[in-house]
């Protein structure tokens, strides 16, 4: 049997509008939400300050998943 994460917290976070236009354009370049792009760098603060809680779960991963076996040699090219 799996465990079910508990919800994710919904916070109001009232910005700047060029602050959330720098953060929107971060985020972009890094392939992210700017949800995401907020939440990794509160994270980043937090585990500088040595405050990060031991029991916060890592960030969940989105997107396409990784290939199985990276390791493997590149296929060879046509002669």
């Amino acid at each position: 049997m799996t465990q079910s994460r508990p919800p994710r917290k919904q916070v109001l976070l009232r910005l700047d509008p060029a602050v959330h236009d720098a953060l929107a354009a971060w985020a972009a370049g890094e392939l992210r939400s700017t949800n995401a792009q907020i939440e990794f760098l509160l994270r980043r603060a937090l585990s500088e300050a040595g405050r990060l809680p031991a029991a916060a779960r890592p960030i969940p991963r989105r997107g396409r998943p990784q290939k199985a076996d990276a390791s493997a040699e590149p296929p060879e090219e046509p002669a």
